[in-house]
């Protein structure tokens, strides 16, 4: 490669772009990008109109593969909010594009699966975050109770392309197939309408991507291997476990060393952690010790994230309805319950579900609005007539409100959960001790 221009390679005995371009190859490529569903891409092409498309073009675009003239789209820049106010970047591909990459993944990872490690977690058939955590609890168990968090700075944004073609040569013999790899990393990004050419990155975003990171870091994996380290990674999340303090801090120098010199990827040296495992942040989770122990439990931060979706959804002035807001909460909790089911939480859930039953209450007495429906409502839920008047004219503010008694009578936890809102610690009772909450007396329905 020079001056930045594309690779030129001539194919050899190794024919593996016939065996990408093969019809059972593509179908199933097919299949699982219309099962993904997706936006478009920059020709704003859905997958409802790809069979149609595939139907008239698919001699042309194949030949054009096969002989090396295709030239893929670029990919259409989308921004997504970060935790920490910054923006993380993706790029979406045009479905057509979509449908290729597909077809490259699906006769590269099984070639590649036999090279990677069995301590990487991230983007693999039946391996999950929840082994790569397990497998840190081992570790920490067996003494290792130091650990090394390397943080790599816009990963996806700054592979090194040369680097990821050296790596790819080393398998791959089919050199259209590289050539094609390149072309993609190559393709561009569209902001707007203004292009700009990608010299460095795989965006995130294309079935390709997960992929060739998982290429691209294997080689730290090897590293990590051949030094004997304990570790795991989940995609460009690494956690190096060590014996002492001392060791944690060695590993982290050298490592850093070698990520930046042989991988061309920059570390975050003020986020790269290195300390007691104790207390440290790892896919959301983290980690304490009992009777000699690691245990799994959830990261503060993790919860104050999931206190600002759930105030975010139960706000008062939101635009939500009734069934809306209860379907939304019930998607919210159930993915956030599966992914943490591995956590002891349920000292934690005490004081965040009354939080969240506060806030359920406010949101309710504030769709109430008048009093004449305030009066109606409370007399529903059993508050005497007095009372129910009294209350229903107070200009008392929302949230004082809802901490009060009159509206625990009114809202009480069962009548919430017959309403079909979700709370927290029945979730977690029917995960974790697979029990029903019972109810006390006849709880009304709210809304």
């Amino acid at each position: 490669m020079k001056d930045g221009s594309l690779i030129a390679v001539q194919p050899n005995k190794d024919d593996l772009m016939s065996r990408i371009l093969s019809p059972d190859n593509l179908n199933r490529a097919y299949l699982q990008v219309v099962r993904n569903k997706g936006v478009g891409g920059v020709d704003k092409m859905d997958c409802k109109q790809l069979l149609p498309y595939l139907r008239q073009h698919k001699a042309e675009l194949i030949e054009s593969i096969r002989i090396g003239k295709y030239k893929p789209n670029p990919v259409r820049r989308v921004e997504i909010p970060n935790d920490n106010g910054k923006k993380r970047l993706l790029g979406i591909p045009t479905v057509v594009d979509r449908l290729i990459q597909q077809a490259i993944a699906q006769m590269l990872s099984p070639i590649y699966e036999r090279q990677f490690s069995h301590s990487s977690f991230g983007f693999r058939p039946n391996r999950s975050a929840h082994g790569a955590l397990l497998q840190v609890c081992r570790y920490a168990s067996e003494g290792y109770k130091y650990a090394v968090c390397i943080d790599l700075a816009r990963f996806f944004d700054t592979v090194n392309h040369s680097c990821l073609l050296r790596i790819l040569s080393r398998t791959i013999k089919d050199g259209r197939v590289i050539s094609l790899i390149h072309k993609y990393l190559r393709s561009g990004v569209m902001i707007g309408k203004h292009y700009e050419r990608s010299m460095e990155g795989t965006p995130q975003g294309g079935p390709l991507s997960p992929l060739l990171s998982n290429i691209l870091l294997n080689e730290l994996d090897k590293e990590l291997e051949r030094r004997e380290h304990r570790f795991v990674r989940y995609a460009d999340d690494s956690m190096i476990l060590c014996k002492s303090k001392r060791s944690a801090e060695r590993v982290c120098v050298s490592i850093t060393a070698f990520v930046e010199k042989e991988l061309h990827l920059i570390v975050n040296h003020d986020k790269t952690e290195v300390g007691y495992i104790r207390g440290m942040k790892y896919l959301g989770y983290s980690f304490y010790f009992t009777k000699g122990k690691c245990r799994l439990c959830v990261h503060k931060t993790t919860k104050d994230k999931l206190k600002r979706k759930v105030k975010s959804l139960t706000g008062r002035s939101n635009g939500m309805g009734y069934g809306q807001r209860k379907e939304v909460l019930w998607q919210t909790f159930r993915g956030w319950m599966e992914y943490f089911k591995y956590a002891d939480m349920k000292g934690m859930l005490i004081p965040l579900d009354q939080w969240y039953r506060r806030r359920l209450r406010m949101c309710i007495w504030k769709c109430w609005k008048k009093a004449k429906t305030r009066f109606a409502n409370l007399q529903r839920c059993g508050i005497p007539k007095g009372k129910a008047w009294e209350w229903a004219n107070t200009r008392k503010g929302y949230w004082h409100i809802s901490k009060t008694y009159i509206l625990h009578r009114a809202l009480r936890d069962e009548s919430l959960l017959q309403s079909g809102y979700p709370l927290l610690k029945p979730l977690y009772e029917q995960m974790h001790i697979d029990c029903e909450t019972a109810t006390c007396g006849t709880a009304c329905v709210v809304v």
